[in-house]
């Protein structure tokens, strides 16, 4: 069959960004032939195709990680070890790919794919498995949130850190949450019912006082945890206020972000010579701990998807918020509002 792809030939520029037409292979053993309604656009689409991205493919690729669908077709069944897959043709279903998202159809391997729940949208369901996955593993697997502890929430409007609002609230965390803008501050406060001494627009030059009165506000002395996908000049004010056995997770840098639609930026090099630093021996004085990761980490351990997903439904009941809505003729300019740092929730392309 012939399906259609935003493709790249080298990363390095957005402008390389092209649709064109393929044809796609039926699916092998263990796959299943995804007839693609929706994507899920991600900051990690944008480095990639930049290649500022540690797992940028190597010459050519189509951006994407995250999709949802319906099933068109199941290939041959895999190796007598692979679990049968459990999906049918004709299913609606949602799931994740190392890339190559950005099409009307793909082939993905079926035991990896979940059912979109009921009174859920195929753009819902696209916007739900990296960040929910990004939260759900940073701060339930990782920063192992406890009730009654202090979180700082960076990003808290996008689409990882409203997942992560709700995950932090079934948890009974206190959550102080950081955004980028005034409208997303409101947002929060009249959409998602945070106390409005709970939530701050960062400011370079203020952050570490802004921090203090939103701990004041909480009745704390420091945070348990900083969930942080912006790292640079908010980096060392958030973790200079942790508690001993706090708990920083870095899982993004939107800070090192280009304003151009190229990768070649001399404020880069100026904010990757001056990004934070921490000392690894202060740590154990400190009694803190730093912890990084990036999820492309499942796929050596995709086993483990099914189970994550059916937590993550447990909790996040409700459907993800979708921002914003592209045609899927309309890509690039997708991306170009992702980029730009005005989008709430997630930015999804409807094919």
């Amino acid at each position: 069959m012939t399906r259609t792809v935003w493709r790249i030939d080298r990363a390095g520029s957005l402008d390389r960004l092209r649709r064109q037409d393929e044809a796609l292979p039926p699916p092998g053993p263990g796959e299943a032939r995804v007839r693609v309604e929706a994507v899920g656009l991600n900051f990690a689409d944008v480095f990639a195709c930049l290649g500022l991205y540690s797992a940028t493919p190597k010459g050519s690729f189509v951006p994407g990680l995250e999709f949802a669908g319906t099933v068109e077709a199941l290939g041959p069944p895999g190796a007598a070890s692979t679990p049968a897959p459990a999906v049918c043709e004709g299913d609606a279903v949602f799931g994740m790919t190392r890339f190559g998202a950005y099409a009307t159809a793909l082939n993905a391997p079926a035991r990896l794919l979940g059912r979109i729940p009921a009174g859920w949208t195929a753009a819902d369901a696209a916007a739900f498995p990296v960040q929910g996955l990004t939260a759900w593993y940073g701060l339930v697997e990782l920063a192992r949130v406890a009730r009654g502890e202090v979180v700082l929430l960076q990003s808290a409007a996008g689409g990882v850190g409203l997942l992560a609002l709700t995950i932090l609230r079934s948890l009974g965390a206190t959550v102080v949450c950081v955004v980028g803008r005034e409208t997303k501050r409101r947002f929060l406060i009249s959409e998602r019912g945070v106390a409005p001494d709970l939530v701050l627009v960062r400011d370079r030059r203020r952050f570490g006082d802004e921090l203090d009165g939103a701990l004041s506000a909480a009745g704390a002395d420091g945070f348990d945890v900083v969930f942080d996908a912006v790292a640079g000049p908010f980096l060392e004010p958030a973790f200079a206020r942790l508690r001993p056995r706090g708990r920083l997770v870095v899982y993004g840098a939107a800070d090192f972000m280009p304003r151009g639609r190229r990768r070649a930026d001399p404020r880069l090099l100026l904010k990757y010579l001056r990004r934070p630093t921490i000392d690894p021996l202060s740590l154990m004085t400190a009694n803190r701990s730093v912890m990084g990761f990036n999820l492309i980490w499942l796929w050596n351990q995709a086993h483990r998807l099914p189970e994550a997903y059916a937590a993550l439904e447990r909790v996040c009941t409700e459907p993800p918020v979708v921002g914003r809505r592209f045609p899927f003729d309309e890509a690039p300019a997708a991306m170009a509002w992702l980029k730009s740092g005005e989008s709430m929730g997630k930015v999804v392309l409807e094919v």
